[in-house]
């Protein structure tokens, strides 16, 4: 295990920055969520409110940002702050200003402190790759086309090229990755919600219908993918081949992850059909970073559906299952 550092994380309250500081928090280290939002339910969620120092702050403010990672004395920075896809559909010109110039804001405070910070681990994300059709192989690799169709995805790709010139021009460290879509207990809403609902709905008895039952999608737990940021933060300079990676979960069909959910709740009421197509790929290649980071999954579907609903079903005082 690493030495005891101080790591910032940015979007520390939400779904997956309090998944990230909790276990940054277990390695025994000292951890600043970083957000817009002081709300700690999250983080009280999963035992660790009293052990993160929450700072409110604007991602989009240069001085605030510099200002946290220069007082809080982090080494490391995770940035995780962003409008996700819908938001930024909704809000063009916010999804700039966070996503595109807030990372910019850190990626130069991380410069301009550059005798302090070793490292910035940040999110980019699978909306970088173009839709499916324009791949010959089934699973995609980092070094496969970059040709996102959302806005969302183009400011992350763009950020890959500024992290890029901030390498090669500043000497910074840094690693991206590209998630697809956490599931998990305390997740927020989101445009893939029916993947939340597939386990949500049956944990607490209620009815679900589902499209797009024969389509494979990655099922990531967060815990995983906060497992990835951790690696991200703290992986040895000499073991990086790359800067950017993708990290994955499951890869299972709509279908079969309904029929993982009727195994482990027995009286499940779910529907699912064929119709309907889903508008992303997210069949990736993770072989860099399990090599380089030492990525290595722990929830497979059965074992992430089964700690969700367990969490859901304590959240709603039900009785645990079997």
């Amino acid at each position: 295990m690493a030495e005891s550092e101080t790591v910032l994380v940015t979007g520390g309250t939400g779904f997956i920055g309090s998944y990230v500081s909790r276990g940054f928090v277990e390695q025994g280290h000292d951890v600043v969520a970083y957000d817009l939002s002081t709300d700690d339910r999250i983080l009280s969620k999963l035992g660790v409110a009293d052990d993160v120092d929450i700072v409110r702050g604007d991602i989009t403010d240069p001085t605030s940002v510099v200002r946290a990672i220069k007082e809080s004395g982090a080494t490391r920075v995770v940035h995780l702050a962003a409008l996700l896809t819908n938001l930024a559909r909704d809000n063009p010109r916010g999804a700039a200003e966070v996503n595109v110039m807030g990372t910019n804001n850190v990626f130069e405070a991380a410069r301009t402190l550059d005798d302090q910070v070793e490292r910035v681990a940040w999110a980019s994300s699978a909306a970088v790759y173009a839709p499916p059709a324009n791949y010959d192989s089934e699973w995609v690799d980092e070094e496969d086309l970059v040709y996102p169709d959302t806005l969302y995805g183009a400011t992350k790709e763009y950020n890959e090229h500024q992290a890029k010139v901030y390498f090669e021009d500043h000497d910074l460290s840094h690693v991206g990755l590209r998630p697809t879509v956490a599931y998990g207990p305390y997740r927020e809403t989101g445009g893939s919600a029916f993947l939340a609902n597939i386990v949500e709905k049956p944990a607490v008895g209620e009815s679900f219908s589902v499209e797009y039952g024969d389509q494979v999608i990655d099922w990531q737990y967060v815990e995983d993918v906060a497992q990835a940021f951790r690696k991200a933060a703290f992986a040895p300079e000499e073991d990086l081949s790359q800067r950017i990676y993708n990290v994955r979960g499951e890869v299972a069909s709509i279908r079969e992850a309904v029929e993982t959910i009727r195994d482990i709740v027995p009286d499940a009421d779910v529907e699912v059909s064929d119709e309907g197509e889903l508008p992303w790929t997210q069949k990736l290649d993770m072989t860099d970073a399990q090599a380089d980071l030492g990525y290595d999954p722990e929830y497979d579907l059965e074992a992430g559906f089964r700690a969700y609903v367990a969490a859901l079903r304590e959240e709603h005082g039900l009785e645990p299952l079997a």
